[in-house]
């Protein structure tokens, strides 16, 4: 019997905070439009068409953007649980999932299902907050909090975890690169409604309202990482992955030792 997956995220409060998210205005949120850019120069290079996809998360709002030049029926599930998707297998040539993975509780489960939803050789293309992200509003949670820390900022995967998840949960030729956006803040009020505005809010399981004086508390652990301007440089890391489900036609790997020129050879040394 498999162990189900430790309760990180409260399934509901991912739902509010997607759902939010969208009546604030997702196509405003700059961290979605960062990552919509992102995904639209990966897709643009790909040459194949592609006759169904499926857009998760949020980041639906800029599907004109990423898909742009592009003809496909597009299915958009702006709100959803990527680890037990509806979609029946092999329903989509296209996956794309952008600020959502990095807060479902089974984030194995959540890409197996993503590469069951595609049909042989279809693409996924996915971005999800990485190791690194937020870590001066972390660090001014966590002095705000003083002896009595509690959960605020949600755990990060790092690059190279992500780059072996994907290979073992059944993608071929899986890619993983990150980018890093640095964003400098006066007030951390603002760098908090930014998170909401692209549905990256605070959803772990068992996390409380803040106490009555932490703001006053976050003020003054906010201005000690200030800059001489007075304000504070954060950033956000974002993983890209992108993997095409199992398929005969895909190129294979040539066979150890099948190459006919030596490396010494090409690098003109003595063999």
């Amino acid at each position: 019997m498999i162990d189900a997956p430790p309760t990180i995220f409260a399934p509901q409060r991912r739902i509010a905070a997607q759902a939010r998210a969208i009546a604030r205005g997702a196509d405003r949120s700059f961290l979605l439009q960062h990552m919509a850019e992102e995904l639209a120069q990966r897709l643009a290079c790909v040459s194949r068409e592609f006759q169904r996809g499926l857009v998760l998360g949020p980041i639906s709002a800029h599907s004109q953007q990423i898909f742009a030049g592009r003809e496909l029926e597009l299915v958009t599930a702006a709100i959803d649980d990527e680890s037990a998707l509806s979609a029946e297998p092999g329903s989509f040539d296209l996956i794309v999932s952008a600020g959502t993975l990095d807060s479902v509780n089974d984030l194995p489960g959540a890409l197996v299902q993503i590469r069951r939803a595609l049909r042989p050789d279809g693409l996924f293309l996915g971005v999800l907050y990485g190791q690194g992200s937020l870590a001066r509003l972390k660090a001014a949670m966590l002095a705000a909090d003083g002896d009595a820390v509690r959960p605020h900022i949600h755990p990060q995967i790092d690059l190279a975890s992500m780059s072996g998840l994907m290979s073992r949960t059944g993608f071929a030729l899986p890619v993983a690169d990150l980018d890093r956006l640095t964003v400098r803040y006066r007030d951390w009020r603002r760098l908090v409604a930014d998170l909401r505005d692209a549905g990256a809010a605070n959803v772990l399981s068992g996390s409380r309202p803040l106490q009555r004086d932490m703001p006053d508390r976050l003020d003054a652990a906010w201005s000690q990482l200030a800059e001489i301007d007075g304000r504070v440089s954060e950033v956000f890391t974002f993983l890209h992955i992108s993997g095409w489900a199992p398929s005969p036609t895909q190129p294979r790997p040539a066979k150890r030792g099948s190459g006919q020129v030596s490396l010494a050879d090409l690098l003109g040394k003595p063999g």
